[in-house]
């Protein structure tokens, strides 16, 4: 089984120790953000295949990497690096330390192992189109040659998103907006050549209404986020077994990645990125940090 650390929260930057304990422990217990039992998910072979993270922040979590890798389990990091303001992003790290770390990432442990996420492409008269093309190719030129694929994507818009949203945007002066389907792929066309140009592979995570017009326009392929092929690969490149058994298994329409569990909790991380989907309300996740055990078996508690 492929272990995901997490989607729901952000382990590498506010978790490390927790995560730590769990690997030494061999498994982790997953409340059920639907209710329901507990789940024990194994952190160790042979129960468990390899580790994605994803992370908006790697400095807390270097030990834990290099203890994964001496257990002979891959991983890959997925990283979300946007260069946002602090409007939209009140409390993640600089931009040049977030490429800083993408590139120690592939220094320590091979150029597979990072795929960069600018996601999501959110629309606000702060970041209105010409100011995402021209950041994006600021951040693709800084990680030409440090990471081989990014993933994009436009902002889903829940309820809870909309009501944070519209809170900063109250609170900061800024209008927000969700872009007709055009000029999203006018977007995606322009990031896609962007990042094609600095040899990365643009592709497009859970969107497939703008995958068949996308080929067109020379958008993005569709990303499979959890992919065993690329953790087999750097299984190889480290001198390990190099087949990673997963059948595709995603999490919503046009998802295509491969089954995994997650081990994160939802209202936990607080990062306090206005579109989150994963934080209902940023008090309540930074509460929950505040007040966090690393002691304990499972996030959320």
């Amino acid at each position: 089984m492929i272990v995901s650390a997490s989607y729901r929260t952000d382990v590498p930057a506010f978790y490390a120790e927790w995560f730590r304990r769990r690997l030494a422990a061999g498994e982790a217990r997953v409340k059920n953000p639907y209710g329901g039992p507990d789940t024990l998910v194994p952190l160790r072979p042979p129960g468990c295949d390899g580790f994605v993270f994803w992370t908006r922040n790697l400095d807390p979590f270097w030990a834990a990497l290099a203890e994964v890798r001496a257990l002979g389990l891959p991983f890959t990091v997925q990283f979300t690096l946007t260069g946002y303001p602090r409007a939209l992003e009140p409390a993640v790290i600089l931009e040049a330390r977030g490429i800083a770390q993408l590139r120690q990432l592939a220094a320590d442990h091979g150029s597979r192992t990072g795929v960069w996420r600018y996601d999501p492409v959110f629309v606000t008269d702060l970041t209105p189109p010409a100011w995402h093309r021209e950041t994006f190719a600021r951040l693709a030129a800084s990680l030409s040659g440090t990471v081989d694929e990014v993933v994009l994507s436009f902002a889903q818009i829940y309820a809870k998103t909309k009501r944070n949203t519209d809170a900063a945007a109250a609170r900061h002066g800024f209008a927000w907006q969700d872009p007709p389907a055009e000029e999203k792929r006018a977007l995606l066309g322009d990031l896609s050549e962007i990042a094609r140009l600095q040899g990365i592979k643009p592709t497009l995570c859970s969107q497939p209404e703008f995958l068949g017009e996308g080929q067109l326009f020379g958008g993005p392929e569709a990303a499979r986020c959890i992919d065993a092929e690329r953790l087999a690969a750097v299984a190889r490149t480290w001198g390990l077994e190099g087949e990673i058994a997963a059948r595709i298994k995603g999490n919503r329409a046009g998802c295509l990645c491969a089954e995994s569990r997650d081990i994160g909790a939802y209202d936990t991380c607080p990062h306090g990125c206005t579109y989150c989907y994963a934080v209902s309300a940023s008090e309540k996740a930074k509460a929950y940090r505040r007040r966090h055990d690393p002691e304990v078996e499972r996030l959320g508690d």
